[in-house]
């Protein structure tokens, strides 16, 4: 049985001990949150015992991995902290807001060999995740563009974006880890534009920006395009594409069924698609835990590392050079 220790009991890390605690095999054993009244929601639901200090889980001989939920600013500690302790480690994207941060972070757990995972859910998404299979299949030939959509349903509140970091270091950063993820490669140059159209005047107190649009060069020549943005009246629009030399691979959005009508005034009129990322993401939150516990079980490398989630933040980097600049920019992933 495998025991799991949370960090963070807010809405992420709740959804995560719902996870864990229907899984086989898995206990959650402890629970931490400097609030404790969402610590104790967790436990109530999970049976989990609370902590009253961080510090305890790592020292629990018996909880064999921790699973980081809380605040960006802790990740990076916390990840040494459970390495150190000889914990396995997931934790929630970004691992830090600062490249130097997680280039610190790397140079003191690099020598660990404990399975880390980073929180990059999409990967896993059963539909996402089949197009990439289906492209590793030869299905469209050779891949010549990727074109993500990533789309919210609304405005996050103003508190959020105080901690968030920016649009592309908190939103747009799943779809740079995507692009690797299906170009198979590290794309080598971008050009970012971003305005701010939906809420110019949040947008403008707080420095930071509502659309924007990405293009990304591999070393090849395929291409990328993302286009964000924080609000789809229509609700939370995810798609991809992919284009190759003999067709096209698309994963589309879900909707809360897939019951169509046909009219006279109107055609092909459904249901609204699934509100926000929790509900979208639900299975591939789920599929992402497996693939971890599993990697613990078996002491293996995980399918999102480390590495991924520093490259991930190095495009995110570049991306605000670009906008900067007004021009494309070369990306540099040194450590």
């Amino acid at each position: 049985m495998l025991k799991f220790g949370l960090i963070g009991c807010g809405r992420i890390g709740t959804m995560h001990a719902n996870i864990l605690h229907q899984e086989d095999d898995v206990i959650l054993e402890s629970v931490f949150d400097i609030n404790k009244n969402f610590a104790k929601v967790v436990s109530n639901k999970t049976g989990a015992k609370v902590c009253n200090q961080d510090s305890e889980l790592f020292k629990n001989k018996d909880i064999d991995a921790i699973l980081i939920a809380s605040v960006t600013s802790t990740h990076a500690d916390y990840i040494e902290k459970a390495l150190t302790n000889h914990k396995p480690v997931f934790c929630e994207k970004p691992i830090d807001l600062s490249l130097n941060r997680i280039r610190q972070c790397y140079n003191r757990i690099k020598k660990n060999d404990l399975p880390i995972q980073i929180g990059f859910n999409r990967r896993f998404d059963p539909s996402h995740a089949k197009i990439k299979n289906l492209l590793k299949e030869n299905k469209i030939g050779q891949l010549n563009q990727v074109i993500i959509t990533s789309r919210d349903p609304e405005m996050p509140s103003e508190e959020y974006y105080k901690s968030a970091g920016g649009l592309f270091r908190d939103m747009t950063i799943h779809d740079f880890d995507l692009a690797r993820f299906y170009l198979d490669e590290d794309p080598i140059e971008i050009f970012a534009s971003a305005q701010k159209l939906i809420d110019p005047n949040m947008m403008n107190k707080i420095s930071d920006h509502d659309t924007a649009m990405f293009i990304l060069t591999c070393k090849d020549g395929k291409q990328c395009f993302i286009n964000n943005s924080r609000t789809a009246v229509y609700g939370y629009d995810q798609r991809v594409e992919l284009l190759g030399s003999n067709g096209m691979l698309q994963s589309g959005n879900y909707n809360l069924d897939q019951t169509k009508i046909y009219k006279r005034e109107s055609t092909e009129t459904s249901s609204p698609y699934l509100y926000f990322f929790i509900e979208r993401y639900q299975e591939a939150f789920s599929l992402q835990l497996k693939s971890f516990i599993r990697s613990v079980k078996q002491n293996s490398s995980t399918d999102v590392g480390f590495e991924d989630g520093y490259k991930a933040l190095v495009i995110a980097e570049a991306a605000y050079k670009s906008l900067q600049e007004r021009k494309s920019v070369s990306i540099n992933y040194d450590w």
